[in-house]
């Protein structure tokens, strides 16, 4: 089995409503996501011979879904008044709002779905919150 890894990171804030702890209040992280891929059989022939898939490629996709989210406020839906998000918004702030508590732990399953939505053989996407803290997820 070969496996392949590659990394980007965002500058992101967000908070956790409902948390009772300097976590609730709006902070700011510089998120790490690191994934990892596997294939059994590499590419016979063209331009990809000798690989699972191209790391330009698979950077590329990482990259752009982790982007997404860099220099934006993460919202969980439902957890700002409406007035809130209109007046952020009208400030000009991009504001990202997911279906999920913006943790790690949901970050990581978040990525781990898009990529497997793109066919790639997922093994497991990490998330760095801190340089020393981290939640993966795998099936």
């Amino acid at each position: 089995m070969f496996h392949l890894s590659t990394e980007h990171s965002m500058d992101a804030a967000h908070f956790l409503s409902g948390y009772d702890g300097k976590c609730g209040n709006i902070h700011g992280h510089r998120w790490r996501v690191i994934v990892t891929i596997q294939g059994e059989q590499l590419e016979s022939c063209g331009n990809e011979r000798g690989m699972i898939v191209d790391f330009s490629t698979l950077k590329e996709d990482v990259k752009e879904m982790v982007d997404y989210f860099d220099h934006t406020l993460i919202v969980e839906e439902n957890t700002l008044k409406e007035k809130t998000l209109e007046a952020l918004t009208e400030e000009g702030f991009c504001i990202r709002e997911v279906d999920f508590r913006p943790t790690a732990e949901s970050f990581s399953k978040y990525f781990y779905q898009i990529l497997k939505s793109k066919n790639y053989e997922v093994i497991e996407v990490k998330v760095y919150e801190t340089p020393n803290n981290c939640a993966s997820y795998s099936e």
